[in-house]
């Protein structure tokens, strides 16, 4: 991860569950089984040089494994 989330995400919603993630072959191999969903929200990251951007946030997450494969989707500011 190029980044550091600093405080919490806002708006957390899930976009796709079990078979809806294309991806699903891959977090299981990768990560374990669980019950997979891909989730979005906004938060305020650290980039590496020192700034502070708001952005929405792209992750797939699991119970029991947590969340993983964060990615920036768009800069809001």
């Amino acid at each position: 991860m190029s980044f550091e989330i600093v405080g919490s995400i806002d708006h957390a919603e899930t976009i796709a569950t079990g078979s809806g993630i294309l991806v699903l072959r891959h977090l299981r191999k990768q990560y374990g089984a669980g019950r997979w969903r891909k989730r979005k929200g906004s938060a305020t990251i650290r980039l590496p040089n020192g700034t502070f951007r708001k952005v929405e946030l792209h992750w797939y997450e699991a119970h029991g494994i947590g969340m993983r494969d964060i990615k920036i989707k768009r800069y809001i500011d």
